[in-house]
């Protein structure tokens, strides 16, 4: 009888046995084994971050869809390891608030406007040069050149580091008075990026510029501190400005892009692996930012003309080239080798 208790014992732990081995077989296949999964493993390990991104657009607006698309792949690629937090609507201050900040490492990542890194990196005043780029295409290919990428890095000298750059259309002006030629724009105290080159771009036109911050504009449209602003089909829209300012007329003086950038006391502080995440997730967040741009432009322009507002085409841009010619003499010596790049990347 003890012999048959042991035979029945021993079946019984052999059946347990093989019941947890192919469990535990399930488990495994489930889990995965391959490279990504041990990718995955990988990142998942080291120091956890949350970051925050400021930006001074509206939660819908491009600029932000690519910061939350940024921010998504961070997170993907680092296996929940690095947490960015997307601030829109300027919750964190206006965008030159927001680069001392990020000079500092207080805030880890922005999104700003090219116009506004010219404050702080002279480098970046060229993109306010009016009229260097005859279309989106021609920018994206300077852009994504060896010069583009060398601008980029030399934000590193202003205590930066450039990760990529997104659409940010052309900019026009608009005016609470008629515009309707290149002469209606003599005399009008016009809102500008603070930079040197929009000051003397305005000086140029026969304009008076006045430097403010972005979410200041409608008001002093309103209360008439300011007769017209400029900006593109989309800034123009989401802010409201096009109920205050009903006359746009379509010159396309400049082409300036947007740049996602991170603190470089920030970016000095990751490991090399982490450096790299960031740097992939900033470059593939780049066709979701163009998309949306593209879409929301169109948008913007149906819903404005919709609005009623008087939109004038400028079908000869020979007279305002002229005009602001000197601008372009001025700076060449400073930004010939940018500006030859520009050329031959047309």
């Amino acid at each position: 009888m003890r012999k048959n208790v042991n035979f029945f014992s021993s079946i019984l732990t052999m059946v347990l046995v093989g019941t947890l081995l192919a469990g535990c077989g399930t488990n495994t296949k489930e889990t995965g084994t391959g490279p990504a999964a041990s990718d995955d493993a990988k990142n998942a390990k080291g120091p956890k971050y949350t970051f925050r991104l400021a930006d001074t657009h509206p939660p819908d607006y491009p600029t932000v869809i690519g910061d939350k698309k940024f921010a998504e792949l961070v997170s993907e690629k680092s296996g929940g390891r690095i947490k960015i937090e997307v601030f829109p609507s300027s919750q964190l201050g206006e965008e030159k608030a927001v680069i001392e900040q990020v000079q500092l490492g207080a805030i880890e990542f922005t999104r700003v406007s090219t116009g506004a890194l010219g404050g702080f990196n002279k480098q970046y005043e060229v993109f306010s040069l009016p009229y260097i780029f005859e279309s989106d295409e021609h920018m994206w290919k300077f852009l994504n050149g060896e010069e583009g990428s060398k601008l980029l890095d030399s934000l590193e000298s202003s205590r930066m580091k450039g990760l990529a750059y997104y659409s940010s259309g052309a900019r026009s002006f608009y005016s609470t008075k008629p515009l309707k030629s290149i002469e209606d724009i003599k005399g009008q105290k016009i809102r500008v990026i603070q930079n040197k080159v929009n000051i003397d771009l305005m000086e140029a036109l026969g304009a008076s510029a006045t430097p403010m911050p972005y979410g200041e504009v409608f008001s002093a449209l309103q209360t008439g501190i300011i007769d017209a602003a400029e900006n593109n089909y989309p800034s123009y829209f989401s802010s409201n400005h096009f109920q205050q300012a009903k006359n746009l007329i379509l010159d396309r003086h400049q082409r300036v892009p947007e740049t996602l950038l991170i603190s470089k006391i920030t970016w000095d502080k990751l490991s090399e692996e982490d450096r790299t995440i960031i740097q992939e997730a900033a470059a593939e967040s780049v066709a979701t930012q163009r998309e949306a741009w593209d879409k929301f432009e169109k948008e913007s322009e149906e819903k404005i003309k919709a609005a009623g507002v008087t939109i004038t085409e400028v079908t000869d841009l020979e007279p305002w080239r002229n005009a602001v010619k000197p601008v372009i003499d001025k700076y060449r010596a400073e930004y010939g080798a940018v500006m030859d790049a520009i050329e031959k990347a047309k």
